[in-house]
């Protein structure tokens, strides 16, 4: 005789739109070994289209996106560490790696050397780095990190992390730090990684974003 027939189940409309949601994005993985949880206030814009299209990942597992599934990046206008103005607009034509940091986090200490290497190293592909500096009210102490550490781009302070409550949570999460995105010569996430990353795990991501042309 024949077992009893087993009824696939039924998901709800919603629910069923959210699992495919799920299978298009890259993979959400959190590494509370390679980063620095921090609380912060709820996200109020996570539905944009980038927020479908690239979800945060591990440094180990990072892909590339297809640049038909990319989406445009948060547009940014905001001051350094000196108080000048940077708008990522600027650097439309160019790759950008987005490096989020805090002179607190152990991790981004981890990482910083790898990272003063690597944008030297990539320069003339026309790659350039921009940091944006996270919950450091003393912009000394911000100063004092990248004087240690060599970091010749500049970085944006937002000692409050309203910057990083602007971008979708499934693009960059406020709450890990370090992270680390790479916009393609469009302005367009082409990367997103949660986490430390070294640059043995992050050159050859922004080589393949480069080599778009």
């Amino acid at each position: 005789m024949r077992g009893p027939v087993r009824r696939a189940a039924v998901l709800p409309v919603g629910a069923g739109l959210a699992v495919a949601a799920a299978l298009l994005l890259i993979g959400t993985v959190t590494d509370s070994s390679a980063s620095c949880p921090r609380t912060a206030s709820a996200h109020t814009s996570g539905t944009g289209a980038a927020a479908r299209t690239v979800a945060v990942t591990s440094a180990s597992g990072a892909t590339v996106a297809a640049p038909r599934a990319r989406r445009p990046a948060l547009v940014l206008t905001w001051t350094d560490l000196d108080g000048n103005p940077i708008s990522l607009a600027a650097f439309r034509g160019e790759v950008v790696v987005l490096n989020v940091w805090g002179s607190w986090c152990a991790p981004c200490r981890a990482e910083a050397d790898d990272l003063a290497l690597l944008s030297g190293e990539v320069r003339g592909a026309g790659v350039r780095f921009l940091g944006i500096n996270t919950r450091d009210r003393d912009r000394d102490a911000a100063r004092s990190f990248v004087r240690a550490h060599g970091l010749d781009f500049p970085s944006l302070h937002d000692p409050t992390g309203a910057l990083l409550l602007r971008f979708p949570p499934e693009v960059l999460n406020p709450q890990t730090i370090p992270s680390t995105l790479v916009v393609d010569r469009e302005g367009r996430v082409a990367v997103a990684i949660g986490g430390a990353v070294s640059a043995g795990r992050l050159k050859p991501l922004i080589d393949r974003v480069a080599a778009e042309g």
